[in-house]
């Protein structure tokens, strides 16, 4: 066999620092900075080149995009090769007219490695341990030849697949974007493997064998603890809300009185704005609810009065209305000028900033909703500037309620709202559920108390 022109020792010199050696050159560089971690007394470091026989990578034809059949021939793909595990059924069949080289053609025992395609997808490692009967390599995928009678390949995965080394490949890898970067078989070769003698890479690996499904056993376990945490979680923070909504989160201040003038002054505010042309007509509802003598709840609109039911009982110094008595949904003013879009993945941070001419210009502060899309109900709060995107509605709220209240009130109904959309092809929200939510309304103070007591409570719960 051909010694590679790359071939090189590494040892450690009188000056306890670790040396690598050419053997076609007899140069000689200090390697200290590369070695990632002290090995035990009897291990070598090494690179994987000087422990292997060679690597090679394999083709990628057009194929159809399906499994072969059993009778066909398939081009493995990325996604074939796992963390310790090998899926033969990811595989894309291959033209009848293509040529198979036998040096292509994955073999039992092999060990495979990914190259190229998303950083959460290069350089992991597997060995081939069940069926792979007509599959070749392709040129993602490429497989190490290792020297049976001294490296272990069980034991030559785990060390592959391990944080530090893998994280010694994942450097090397090329790319301008984390959708797509690839690493070389050089630098595949040039990666450096701590090496234990061949009986100890056997019992790491019993040990290994032994122990690992002891661990996955237990971070299932720990998964579905979280789940159960985060779930109950979820939970007491509806729990809360609901509490909060009721008037059974705090005591009711008696020197407070009623909430009965606020609903006056409500109703005063938005008179005003419809006639300044900043509400439409349509949010003047003349809703009304009340008790009467026998203790049921009665609707009045205009001069018909019906009896309803309420999701609650109310605390009796409290006013009940329609949700569109305090909050109506807009469409924000028409501007023009350069400025920030405001769509949901920028306000998830999940985009950077884009910049448009014109749209409809909401502030810093203001509350907007989506009304289009799965999340439908959603409230965001303006974090700058901008215009809102398409699939926003500007959601005033009336100025004599205390806004953190309302947007707890919506809050609570956020799942009832995402379930209720309208709307097969694109979902939007229910407007006519949304604006017929029944809301207990406080005096102003008891809001603002109710409103302190959730976030102390929600503190707790982080």
């Amino acid at each position: 066999m051909k010694r590679d022109k790359n071939a090189s020792i590494i040892y450690r010199g009188e000056d306890n620092s670790y040396y690598e050696k050419l053997l076609a050159t007899g140069e000689v560089k200090c390697i200290d900075e590369e070695i990632p971690f002290e090995v035990p007394k009897g291990w070598e470091w090494c690179r994987l080149r000087d422990i292997i026989l060679d690597t090679n990578a394999g083709k990628s034809p057009n194929c159809e995009k399906r499994p072969k059949k059993s009778e066909e021939w398939g081009v493995l793909t990325t996604t074939s090769i796992q963390e310790n595990a090998f899926l033969s059924n990811e595989n894309k069949v291959l033209p009848k007219h293509y040529v198979i080289t036998p040096e292509h053609c994955v073999r039992y025992g092999d060990i495979l490695i990914t190259r190229a395609g998303p950083v959460n997808r290069t350089g992991i490692v597997c060995m081939v341990e069940n069926n792979c009967d007509k599959l070749i390599l392709s040129d993602k995928t490429v497989r190490i030849d290792y020297m049976h009678d001294y490296c272990n390949p069980k034991f030559l995965v785990f060390v592959l697949n391990s944080s530090a080394i893998h994280e010694l490949v994942m450097s090397a890898t090329v790319g301008m974007a984390a959708s797509q970067v690839n690493v070389s078989q050089g630098s595949i070769q040039n990666t450096l493997i701590p090496f234990p003698p061949f009986k100890e890479q056997q019992r790491i690996i019993n040990k290994l064998e032994a122990i690992l499904p002891q661990i996955e056993k237990y971070n299932n376990a720990q998964n579905k603890l979280d789940e159960l945490n985060k779930t109950a979680k979820d939970l007491i923070k509806k729990s809360v809300l609901q509490e909060a909504i009721q008037g059974k989160l705090v005591s009711q201040l008696e020197e407070e009185g009623t909430a009965k003038k606020l609903l006056g002054q409500i109703k005063a505010e938005k008179q005003r704005l419809v006639k300044d042309g900043k509400l439409k007509k349509s949010a003047l509802n003349d809703s009304v609810i009340f008790k009467g003598d026998d203790n049921k709840y009665y609707e009045q609109i205009g001069s018909e009065v019906t009896k309803i039911e309420l999701p609650f009982d109310f605390p009796s110094t409290w006013s009940i209305a329609r949700l569109n008595a305090v909050c109506q949904l807009t469409d924000g003013l028409k501007a023009i000028g350069k400025q920030c879009l405001l769509d949901a993945k920028f306000l998830r941070g999940k985009s950077s900033e884009t910049i448009v001419e014109q749209g409809k210009l909401v502030y810093k502060g203001d509350n907007i909703m989506l009304v289009d899309g799965e999340n439908s109900g959603e409230v965001f709060i303006v974090p700058q500037d901008g215009y809102m995107g398409s699939t926003f509605k500007q959601l005033w709220i009336s100025s004599s309620m205390y806004e953190p209240y309302v947007l707890a009130f919506i809050q609570f109904y956020k799942e009832t709202l995402r379930n209720s959309k309208k709307g097969a092809a694109i979902p939007h929200l229910n407007k006519e559920l949304f604006y017929g939510l029944i809301i207990g309304i406080p005096p102003l103070q008891e809001q603002r108390i109710i409103v302190q007591k959730i976030e102390q409570l929600m503190q707790l719960l982080k």
